[in-house]
């Protein structure tokens, strides 16, 4: 373990993508009663997982031959071995994986908009099998899969839906209920050793295809009966509200955060400060936001989302790890689309930045964020992160009925993806989703790396070698994703961070880590984006 204290002017702060925004008051942030397991920990302690898992049905991964249901998926993640594509004749899989350590949690999160067409179009008895459109899904993979989304992308169901998309929503029952089963099946089974959540995919697109894709993750089982696609909220304002509705305010027991992902392909409208018409945000919107908006994913297989790197900033050549070379999704399959990025494309240096400034028009933060990893896996493999034989996350992006390619895992810019890490007192639904609302989380590119940082005026000298670390660190100042109080006259803050490598297992020992350091990003006096790196330990 390694332990490295000082202080720096920074207020707002970004630990390599570990650590984001502040959001609670010391008091707020020290832990809390509540025992339900035998390895509880009132200081808290680590737990490994990943919160962006699709199974079959997702379009986009039934139309690569994905046949995991969101059963197969929690038992894969409890350490299971699990069956991919490609598949034999008779139904075998050709492929096997298995984690070579279970997660500690995990949330299935299958794109909401297409649950029913994916069922009426693989149930024979099915009013819509024998449509068109079903006949397209079956004989011409590639051809559904852009087909479907695009519509879906631009808020349109197809024909084969029904008047008003009725038989489609309808169709999407079956599904949603099934993924709330095996959530409630995974985490009774897993008892303390192993908490499911129940959750879902948001699958918005701007008019050119740029990503606004928004995972909605709740925190109990009660959940709305349907849940709200972006067919049914075609902008993220509207499905705020749309969730207040149906959730926080109209569902007793229901508590729900969003965490958007892949800001990098949004093309800059993943963050956008104007309203559904155009105007400004409002100082309620913006609480909104920052209420329901408590996490961003930062790190998954379609890449990195913290800092842009290239001609246009080369501040910070870390910024280069996993940077896809285009701007939005449609960048990897109608390249004449996409364009390279920038800074100013959806990278969350620069959008913490921008809600620096909201809040000194407005006094609230919009993009006030615990940071998070996962993997986006399209084969039902969560937490599937491990670089050596990697399968892939998506059918190496090859359709049903297709060979995949010797040696080809998956498109060659893609990565294995990424983990959630939450700070909680125990592995039980509700103290992990306390951690996620509190932001007391970090995010890693697949290495299960202990990360822990402290914050505060009067943190004493002594706390890095004191046996008492985190005690004290509550107790004195406030842990990652909390508000720092406002400072006294003369007073600094000060920052305790601790840090240890994965620990591997015998066969993949951990490597070593190589540095620590902290990014103070501000806005100057005439509002431009400002940030500094701080070298904090390691190799410099």
């Amino acid at each position: 373990m390694g332990r490295r204290c000082g202080t720096s002017l920074a207020v707002t702060m970004a630990l390599l993508g570990f650590l984001s925004g502040p959001q609670l008051r010391a008091a707020e942030a020290a832990p809390g009663p509540a025992a339900e397991c035998e390895h509880f920990d009132a200081l808290r302690q680590p737990f490994f997982g990943d919160l962006h898992v699709h199974t079959r049905y997702s379009l986009d991964a039934s139309t690569q031959d994905t046949r995991t249901t969101p059963a197969e998926a929690y038992a894969f993640a409890r350490g299971e071995p699990l069956g991919i594509q490609p598949w034999a004749v008779d139904g075998a899989a050709l492929r096997t994986v298995q984690l070579d350590r279970p997660l500690d949690f995990a949330a299935v999160t299958d794109h909401a908009e297409l649950f029913g067409e994916v069922v009426l179009c693989t149930d024979p008895q099915s009013a819509s099998y024998s449509s068109w459109q079903c006949r397209v899904y079956r004989r011409f993979p590639r051809v559904a899969f852009y087909l479907f989304n695009f519509q879906a992308s631009q808020g349109n169901r197809l024909g084969m839906c029904g008047e008003d998309g009725a038989l489609c929503r309808e169709a999407g029952l079956g599904p949603w209920q099934e993924m709330q089963n095996a959530a409630a099946f995974a985490d009774r089974e897993g008892g303390c050793a192993f908490t499911s959540f129940v959750g879902y995919e948001w699958t918005g697109a701007s008019a050119n295809i740029a990503n606004l894709h928004r995972n909605v993750i709740f925190g109990s089982a009660e959940v709305p009966r349907l849940p709200i696609s972006f067919l049914d909220a075609n902008t993220a304002p509207k499905l705020w509200r749309a969730l207040d509705e149906t959730c926080v305010t109209g569902l007793p027991g229901c508590e729900v955060i969003v965490i958007p992902h892949n800001s990098n392909l949004s093309d800059g409208q993943m963050f956008l400060v104007t309203q559904d018409d155009g105007s400004p945000i409002t100082a309620a919107d913006a609480e909104q936001r920052q209420r329901l908006e408590r996490l961003v994913e930062v790190m998954q297989h379609k890449g990195s989302s913290e800092c842009y790197y290239g001609p246009m900033n080369t501040a910070d050549e870390l910024c280069a790890f996993e940077q896809l070379p285009y701007d939005k999704f449609s960048g990897n399959s109608l390249p004449l689309l996409a364009e390279a990025p920038t800074p100013e494309d959806g990278f969350l240096r620069e959008v913490m930045s921008v809600g620096l400034a909201q809040e000194r028009a407005l006094g609230v933060n919009p993009f006030k964020w615990g940071f998070i990893g996962s993997t986006d896996t399209h084969l039902g493999t969560a937490g599937l992160v491990a670089e050596k034989d990697f399968p892939g996350h998506g059918g190496a992006g090859v359709p049903a009925g297709e060979s995949i390619p010797a040696g080809m895992t998956d498109n060659i810019e893609y990565n294995p993806g990424g983990l959630a890490v939450l700070w909680a007192e125990e592995n039980t639904r509700a103290s992990l989703f306390a951690a996620l609302k509190r932001r007391e989380v970090y995010g890693t590119s697949g290495p299960r790396i202990t990360v822990r940082l402290f914050a505060g005026a009067d943190l004493p000298d002594s706390l890095c070698e004191a046996d008492n670390f985190a005690e004290a660190g509550y107790a004195r100042g406030v842990p990652m994703g909390a508000d720092l109080p406002a400072m006294a006259a003369g007073q600094v803050p000060r920052f305790a961070v601790s840090a240890q490598q994965d620990p591997g297992v015998a066969a993949t020992p951990g490597l070593p880590l190589q540095r620590i350091q902290i990014i103070k990003g501000w806005v100057d006096a005439a509002g431009a984006h400002q940030e500094r790196v701080f070298e904090v330990a390691g190799e410099i």
